[in-house]
């Protein structure tokens, strides 16, 4: 049974008689996925059939290449996993006000079920579907271990302040995740043999910038849980020391995995927590994994205003207000950034890994970021900037954990006040020789410059 604790119901009506509707987006997968095993329970108690959709709206409009090739990779997969349960799925392109509740009228669908986001243009879209529809309306968090509006019912401070709340919590719902059942093929009727135009799906999207997925990644589902074996097996001993060495292959690399839905971080805690790793390495990674994650659940569900300065603790505000005409040494457009055409080296460096790779480690996030700082006009430009770089080209972007780290490092979210200084006030300071002092930055460097314009238009 699906703890009820995971599912918010977001309307008045009752479950009618007609199929039970998971509109999937955030959770591409079929494993591990409480809103799908939601939607099948309440499929099977009242015997009717499940169905599948994707629905491809405007905000899949834009990007990357690389982007676009993960989300139809996963989709792919998808079908043909559900294929194997008798689920049907569908994808239908367009407006998601008009598309979803026109599926939902010619199905006769009684339930529409949807994995939790808290990323506001997707909470806009599905309130206006709510309201449109006339059957009951179903949200379940996927995504979390402890599910956001359990582990806290306001916004919390920083994670000293969400972090036993989620301890306290976490042997209630770390648990494990039932298997997926094979749905008769008298439910699914003829709704298998729907066909999807694959083809017209990879072309909808269109992108200036021909960033392709690297060749270190590839896309999907079992994709994601070979990266979490590899990771244990390789890369967990020895990370609470390795971590934070962007000279070191010492991250776990599922940090597309999870921003896709492609695995679940509940079942990377399970194998993790089951691995003979030594305790600390394993408890650093179950900090980032589910505290830290979650705490940028918490941040963006309850913080209306969570890409704005305006979202900022108090005193944030105050001294990026007190500190905004302060004389920038440097300042570069949003395609200088992009290029990569600044002054530092080692800034270069991070953001052409980013071009290149899809992802930046995550000590140099923080960096870049705070120079984004320094040299942008003011707080919310630089925002903006990080914002739009980050969920360009960051194979892990458009989510939770990229905001936060962008609010983190540039108005100080999360986090507290420093010693002041000019431009960044009393906001959290970084600087080169500061890195220099933690890796080889000559190395780094080194590594990162070759090949510049190897993914730039002109």
């Amino acid at each position: 049974m699906v703890d009820q604790r995971r599912v918010q119901i977001k309307n008045e009506y009752l479950a009618g008689s007609g199929p039970v509707l998971y509109v999937m987006a955030r959770e591409q997968r079929v494993q591990d996925n409480w809103a799908l095993l939601y939607a099948q329970e309440q499929a099977v108690e009242r015997n009717v059939p499940l169905l599948v959709l994707f629905a491809l709206g405007p905000m899949f409009a834009s990007g990357t290449a690389r982007h676009n090739a993960w989300m139809v990779a996963s989709l792919k997969e998808v079908q043909s996993n559900l294929q194997k349960h008798n689920i049907p799925f569908y994808i239908e392109i367009g407006e998601w006000k008009k598309v979803i509740p026109g599926f939902v009228n010619q199905h006769k669908v009684g339930e529409i079920v949807f994995d939790f986001n808290p990323l506001q243009p997707v909470r806009g879209w599905r309130d206006v579907v709510t309201s449109e529809v006339t059957c009951r309306v179903s949200e379940v968090d996927a995504r979390n271990v402890v599910p956001v509006w359990q582990a806290s019912d306001k916004l919390e401070y920083a994670a000293y302040t969400i972090r036993p709340k989620i301890n306290k919590q976490l042997r209630e719902y770390l648990t494990p995740v039932p298997e997926l059942e094979k749905q008769s093929k008298s439910q699914a009727k003829t709704l298998l043999d729907t066909p999807i135009n694959w083809s017209k799906v990879e072309s909808y999207r269109s992108f200036a910038i021909e960033a392709p997925i690297p060749d270190t990644f590839t896309p999907g589902e079992a994709a994601g849980q070979e990266m979490l074996e590899d990771f244990i097996t390789n890369r967990l001993p020895g990370y609470n020391t390795n971590r934070n060495d962007p000279n070191e292959e010492g991250v776990s690399h599922l940090s597309p995995y999870l921003r896709w839905g492609n695995i679940s971080a509940q079942r990377i805690a399970l194998a993790v927590k089951q691995s003979d790793a030594p305790a600390e390495d394993k408890d650093a990674f179950l900090e980032e994994l589910i505290v830290r994650r979650e705490l940028s659940d918490n941040f963006v569900y309850y913080n209306p205003e969570y890409d704005k300065v305006a979202g900022a603790h108090a005193w944030a505000q105050k001294t990026i207000s007190e500190h905004v005409a302060d004389k920038r040494e440097y300042v570069y457009s949003l395609e200088q950034f992009e290029r990569a055409e600044t002054h530092d080296d080692l800034w270069n460096a991070a953001q052409l890994q980013m071009v290149q790779t899809g992802k930046m480690h995550g000590y140099l996030r923080m960096y870049w970021a705070k120079k984004i700082l320094e040299w942008t006009s003011d707080a919310q430009e630089a925002i903006d900037v990080a914002l739009t770089l980050n969920d360009r080209y960051e194979l892990d972007g458009r989510d939770s954990n990229g905001v936060c780290g962008v609010m983190w490092s540039i108005c100080g979210v999360h986090d507290r006040a420093w010693t002041e200084r000019d431009v960044f006030g009393k906001i959290r300071y970084m600087n080169y020789n500061g890195c220099k002092r933690k890796f080889d930055v000559k190395a780094y460097v080194t590594k990162h410059t070759d090949d510049q314009e190897l993914l730039f238009n002109d």
